[in-house]
């Protein structure tokens, strides 16, 4: 790490940009399989609290890949990387009062852990969402034909086949994707941030 930086706090603190924009920053942090409806429904949500005119961003693996984490690979220490950057731009949406919607793989318990880790040294609220579908279930909607290739050992290090997935033990919510549809499990969402004085 540099020596020769300093890090400035802001002259607008988080509960002053909580108190203008009237919501309070929270990250939504979506984890499961390819193909358990991450992506799917973290879009259907931002766009729902967008219609609430709440200040919301998605941050979305594939997207982030594109551009911030594009020098990464899928290794285990590129994972473990790419789950640090995003804690970290998470964590700063969530300081700005915004609710920040990511929809990571994040295959690693100890990566999320650190991510919540992050925002809970910074007092921000991370919710971390469980988007479980079974291996059978992916597998048969393979959208991208990921599995398909992983099978086939064109795919190394792929989570769910050659590689692990962890799941949460103690996610703030849990949504079955092959047990609810998109409109649903945005309904268990929002029913949460609800209840939490998010919304």
């Amino acid at each position: 790490m540099a020596t020769n930086i300093t890090f400035h706090a802001g002259s607008v603190d988080s509960a002053s940009r909580t108190e203008s924009l009237g919501q309070k920053g929270v990250t939504i942090w979506l984890t499961g399989l390819s193909a358990s409806g991450k992506s799917t429904i973290a879009c259907a949500l931002e766009q729902h609290l967008l219609h609430l005119h709440k200040f919301t961003y998605r941050l979305d693996g594939d997207n982030i890949r594109f551009g911030l984490n594009k020098d990464l690979g899928f290794d285990e220490a590129s994972r473990t990387e790419n789950i640090r950057r995003i804690g970290e731009v998470s964590k700063l949406f969530a300081d700005s009062a915004c609710i920040a919607v990511t929809a990571f793989i994040s295959p690693y318990r100890a990566d999320r852990r650190l991510a919540r880790e992050l925002h809970d040294k910074a007092g921000l609220s991370f919710i971390e969402v469980f988007v479980d579908a079974p291996l059978s279930v992916v597998e048969q909607r393979d959208p991208k034909g990921l599995y398909k290739k992983a099978r086939a050992g064109e795919i190394k290090e792929f989570t769910g086949i050659s590689a692990p997935y962890e799941a949460p033990e103690n996610a703030e919510i849990h949504i079955k994707t092959d047990e609810c549809d998109v409109a649903e499990a945005v309904r268990i969402i929002v029913e949460y941030l609800v209840k939490h004085q998010f919304v």
